[in-house]
């Protein structure tokens, strides 16, 4: 019994049962009360007329333009995020080089600056009152309140999301497999594709999608910049604001489920992936 005793595995906490089941169930109260309320009142007000009503306001001219304006904003965005994540953080991994410290904080910056904040700088830097925005806008090429100037919103508040995921990975795996590559006569190239590219796929998916899933939901610095004309720059979070403040409540609200609708797959791919990758490092560490 003696040792039994000793070999019996530890609690992994020292709390009464009755202390774990209050935290459980605290935590449990506060996702429904904060995140399921919420979820469940947009899909029930945008199908308080049956799915009639929320077919009607997807047909309406102004949801079509913005679910396209959305769309293609996180098209354009993601891929040029995805490219200058990977660039960056290959630049501070592989690399030592004066003012790293200072390209890291660089790409933290969109995390601590306001959005609004972010769409303000570019109505500063490119509006009408500006001597850059007022050369351009003499030249037909407009960046603020217009189709440019959301792009370069949503690709700063968006930039941070690949490159931070990305840059923990390469840290960990350190320069050995490259530099064995190197050794053995591979181009740059071929050592990205065949060894970088492979060992951060998991974390670069991730990255993906988070940075997706952001681009899709802006509203800050989309608000300030685009303008939010009908038909032209507004984009589905300004919409929903739009239709709502105009009374439209089933309108805002089915705008508002495909957003929902679009968090929720961007989570169960997100799920999936992590479930992916748990299963093959199991795998890899079993042989």
């Amino acid at each position: 019994m003696s040792d039994i005793a000793l070999t019996r595995p530890l609690p992994v906490t020292t709390e009464p049962p009755l202390a774990r089941y209050l935290m459980i169930g605290l935590a449990v109260t506060f996702v429904a009360l904060f995140l399921f309320a919420p979820l469940v009142t947009v899909f029930a007000e945008a199908l308080r007329q049956g799915w009639i009503g929320v077919l009607d306001a997807l047909r309406l001219p102004d949801a079509q333009a913005a679910i396209r304006m959305t769309l293609t904003i996180a098209a354009i965005a993601v891929p040029i995020n995805a490219t200058f994540g990977i660039a960056a953080a290959w630049a501070i991994t592989k690399f030592d080089f004066r003012g790293k410290a200072f390209l890291i904080t660089l790409i933290d910056l969109p995390f601590s600056v306001s959005p609004v904040v972010a769409g303000l700088m570019l109505v500063l830097l490119f509006g009408a009152n500006s001597t850059l925005g007022g050369w351009l806008i003499a030249n037909d090429m407009p960046i603020v309140f217009a189709f440019p100037g959301i792009v370069l919103a949503t690709l700063f508040v968006t930039f941070p999301f690949v490159a931070r995921e990305i840059i923990p990975v390469m840290m960990e795996q350190g320069r050995a497999e490259e530099e064995a590559a190197l050794t053995l006569g591979a181009s740059g190239w071929r050592i990205f594709f065949t060894v970088t590219l492979p060992n951060i796929r998991w974390a670069l998916l991730y990255g993906v999608l988070l940075c997706n899933a952001r681009a899709m939901g802006e509203f800050g610095a989309v608000a300030v910049v685009s303008g939010k004309i009908r038909g032209e720059t507004a984009t589905m979070p300004t919409m929903v604001e739009m239709f709502y403040n105009e009374y439209l409540s089933v309108a805002a609200f089915t705008l508002a489920a495909v957003l929902a609708m679009l968090a929720l797959l961007t989570l169960l791919l997100k799920s999936l992936l992590e479930w992916r990758h748990a299963d093959l490092l199991a795998a890899t560490r079993r042989h």
